[in-house]
């Protein structure tokens, strides 16, 4: 299956991770969004982000989920031909915070990491 996804991430305590060339960022406690995609298998790439053992740190997502106090607590995933992340990531832009920077380094998006807020927002969704 190809397609972009969501990963619905949970920071319980505050804490500040050094991500590959961006260096140290400060997150929140509280409820993030991610947005990638995978235009060959998206159910090995969410098992890859899924899995908190034995995995190199390619992606910046990849240095906040292997911190202790980060959790996946649910996958969106949409099923599609074309690429779509960064539209998700634009809509995502207009309502919520953006980390700078984060996980967007092969386009012109200014992020694709949003905090949400401390608690998840009722019926979060992108249409």
């Amino acid at each position: 299956m190809k397609g972009s996804y969501i990963l619905l991430i949970r920071v319980k305590n505050p804490v500040e991770i050094k991500v590959g060339k961006l260096g140290r960022i400060k997150f929140k406690a509280g409820y993030y969004a991610y947005v990638g995609s995978a235009m060959n298998s998206i159910e090995a790439r969410v098992a890859r982000h899924l899995r908190k053992n034995n995995k190199k740190l390619f992606w910046h997502i990849d240095y906040l989920l292997g911190n202790e106090y980060a959790e996946i607590v649910s996958v969106l995933i949409r099923e599609s031909e074309q690429r779509e992340e960064c539209k998700i990531a634009q809509k995502l832009a207009e309502k919520f915070q953006a980390v700078p920077k984060f996980g967007c380094s092969d386009c012109k998006c200014r992020s694709h990491l949003f905090y949400l807020g401390a608690s998840l927002p009722r019926n979060f969704q992108i249409s």
